[in-house]
Protein backbone atom coordinates (compact mmCIF):
# COMPACT_ATOMS: atom_id res chain seq x y z
CA UNK A 1 0.00 0.00 0.00
CA UNK A 2 1.35 3.31 -1.01
CA UNK A 3 0.92 6.00 0.85
CA UNK A 4 0.46 9.95 -0.60
CA UNK A 5 1.29 12.68 1.74
CA UNK A 6 -0.31 16.49 1.59
CA UNK A 7 -0.04 19.58 3.51
CA UNK A 8 -2.79 22.06 4.24
CA UNK A 9 -3.06 25.44 5.29
CA UNK A 10 -6.24 27.42 6.44
CA UNK A 11 -5.23 31.36 5.94
CA UNK A 12 -7.11 32.30 3.09
CA UNK A 13 -9.93 29.75 2.92
CA UNK A 14 -13.27 29.36 3.60
CA UNK A 15 -14.80 26.74 5.26
CA UNK A 16 -16.55 25.85 1.83
CA UNK A 17 -13.08 25.97 0.48
CA UNK A 18 -11.50 23.95 2.84
CA UNK A 19 -13.18 21.53 3.27
CA UNK A 20 -13.52 20.70 -0.51
CA UNK A 21 -10.29 20.56 -0.76
CA UNK A 22 -10.17 17.71 1.94
CA UNK A 23 -12.97 15.75 0.27
CA UNK A 24 -11.88 16.19 -3.30
CA UNK A 25 -8.59 14.93 -2.78
CA UNK A 26 -9.95 11.78 -1.08
CA UNK A 27 -7.49 12.48 2.32
CA UNK A 28 -8.13 9.65 4.87
CA UNK A 29 -5.95 10.97 7.88
CA UNK A 30 -5.40 14.35 8.99
CA UNK A 31 -2.68 14.84 11.17
CA UNK A 32 -2.86 18.65 12.90
CA UNK A 33 0.40 19.43 14.34
CA UNK A 34 -0.23 22.58 15.93
CA UNK A 35 0.60 22.75 19.83
CA UNK A 36 -2.37 25.43 20.36
CA UNK A 37 -5.46 23.84 18.57
CA UNK A 38 -7.22 27.15 18.06
CA UNK A 39 -7.38 30.16 16.07
CA UNK A 40 -8.25 33.86 17.17
CA UNK A 41 -11.34 35.63 16.08
CA UNK A 42 -14.59 33.99 14.21
CA UNK A 43 -13.11 33.58 10.96
CA UNK A 44 -11.12 30.43 10.97
CA UNK A 45 -13.58 28.80 13.86
CA UNK A 46 -13.76 25.94 12.03
CA UNK A 47 -10.65 24.76 12.58
CA UNK A 48 -10.60 25.30 16.44
CA UNK A 49 -10.22 21.67 17.51
CA UNK A 50 -13.84 20.32 18.83
CA UNK A 51 -15.62 21.94 15.78
CA UNK A 52 -12.83 20.45 13.37
CA UNK A 53 -12.87 17.06 14.41
CA UNK A 54 -16.69 16.78 14.58
CA UNK A 55 -16.47 17.40 10.73
CA UNK A 56 -13.32 15.30 10.22
CA UNK A 57 -15.38 12.52 11.74
CA UNK A 58 -18.83 13.63 9.53
CA UNK A 59 -16.51 13.18 6.45
CA UNK A 60 -15.06 10.18 7.44
CA UNK A 61 -11.39 11.42 7.89
CA UNK A 62 -9.22 9.98 10.99
CA UNK A 63 -7.78 12.85 13.10
CA UNK A 64 -4.48 12.43 14.73
CA UNK A 65 -2.94 15.29 17.09
CA UNK A 66 0.40 15.13 17.02
CA UNK A 67 1.89 17.27 19.81
CA UNK A 68 5.61 16.28 19.82
CA UNK A 69 5.93 17.81 15.61
CA UNK A 70 4.89 21.05 17.44
CA UNK A 71 6.82 23.76 17.82
CA UNK A 72 8.01 24.68 21.32
CA UNK A 73 6.74 28.76 22.53
CA UNK A 74 11.00 29.39 22.73
CA UNK A 75 11.07 28.28 18.71
CA UNK A 76 8.11 29.95 17.95
CA UNK A 77 9.18 33.40 19.69
CA UNK A 78 12.08 32.97 17.51
CA UNK A 79 9.90 33.32 14.27
CA UNK A 80 7.94 36.12 15.87
CA UNK A 81 10.98 38.21 16.87
CA UNK A 82 12.12 37.76 12.61
CA UNK A 83 8.63 38.29 11.71
CA UNK A 84 9.35 41.57 13.59
CA UNK A 85 12.82 42.56 12.57
CA UNK A 86 11.69 41.84 8.45
CA UNK A 87 8.29 44.10 9.31
CA UNK A 88 5.85 41.03 8.14
CA UNK A 89 2.73 39.53 10.09
CA UNK A 90 2.53 35.57 10.75
CA UNK A 91 -0.79 35.52 7.96
CA UNK A 92 1.76 37.24 5.48
CA UNK A 93 5.18 35.58 5.75
CA UNK A 94 6.36 33.82 2.60
CA UNK A 95 8.83 31.63 4.57
CA UNK A 96 10.24 30.82 7.77
CA UNK A 97 13.26 32.34 8.91
CA UNK A 98 16.67 30.11 9.03
CA UNK A 99 17.02 30.06 13.06
CA UNK A 100 13.46 28.67 13.03
CA UNK A 101 14.39 26.12 10.85
CA UNK A 102 17.76 25.16 12.62
CA UNK A 103 16.21 25.19 16.08
CA UNK A 104 12.92 23.48 14.98
CA UNK A 105 15.46 20.13 13.12
CA UNK A 106 17.39 20.16 16.27
CA UNK A 107 15.08 20.29 19.12
CA UNK A 108 11.98 18.56 17.34
CA UNK A 109 12.45 16.64 14.62
CA UNK A 110 15.30 14.92 15.08
CA UNK A 111 13.71 13.60 18.50
CA UNK A 112 10.94 12.20 16.72
CA UNK A 113 10.60 8.92 15.19
CA UNK A 114 9.07 9.45 11.70
CA UNK A 115 9.68 5.72 11.07
CA UNK A 116 7.49 4.68 13.53
CA UNK A 117 5.18 7.36 12.43
CA UNK A 118 5.08 6.15 9.16
CA UNK A 119 4.91 2.52 10.20
CA UNK A 120 1.28 3.51 12.38
CA UNK A 121 -0.03 4.91 9.43
CA UNK A 122 0.51 1.87 7.50
CA UNK A 123 -1.23 -0.68 10.21
CA UNK A 124 -4.17 1.98 10.43
CA UNK A 125 -4.98 1.44 6.67
CA UNK A 126 -4.31 5.33 5.86
CA UNK A 127 -3.69 5.94 2.49
CA UNK A 128 -3.87 10.01 1.86
CA UNK A 129 -2.58 11.87 4.61
CA UNK A 130 -2.60 15.52 5.46
CA UNK A 131 -0.76 17.25 7.87
CA UNK A 132 -2.08 20.78 9.19
CA UNK A 133 -1.06 24.07 10.17
CA UNK A 134 -2.70 27.68 9.94
CA UNK A 135 -0.20 29.27 7.52
CA UNK A 136 -1.16 28.92 3.77
CA UNK A 137 2.02 28.98 2.55
CA UNK A 138 3.81 25.59 3.38
CA UNK A 139 7.35 27.57 3.32
CA UNK A 140 6.01 29.46 6.35
CA UNK A 141 5.17 27.14 8.05
CA UNK A 142 7.07 23.95 10.28
CA UNK A 143 4.70 21.22 8.47
CA UNK A 144 6.96 22.12 5.55
CA UNK A 145 9.93 20.67 7.18
CA UNK A 146 8.58 17.96 8.11
CA UNK A 147 7.40 17.04 5.03
CA UNK A 148 10.76 17.73 3.72
CA UNK A 149 12.10 15.39 5.74
CA UNK A 150 9.40 12.39 4.74
CA UNK A 151 10.17 13.47 1.06
CA UNK A 152 14.62 13.26 1.51
CA UNK A 153 14.16 10.20 4.09
CA UNK A 154 11.51 8.19 2.21
CA UNK A 155 11.04 9.24 -1.12
CA UNK A 156 7.16 10.30 -1.06
CA UNK A 157 6.61 13.72 -3.10
CA UNK A 158 4.87 16.24 -1.04
CA UNK A 159 1.88 18.37 -2.63
CA UNK A 160 0.01 21.16 -1.02
CA UNK A 161 -3.58 21.58 -1.00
Amino acid sequence: MTLEFYTIGVYGSTESTYFKKLTVSGMDTFIDIRRRRGVRGSKYTYVNSKRLQTKLEQLGIRYQHILELAPTKEIRQLQKEDDKKKNVLKRERGALGNIFILMYKDRILKNFDLKEMMSDLKKQGSKKVVFFCVEELPEACHRSIVTDKIEKDFGYSIKHL
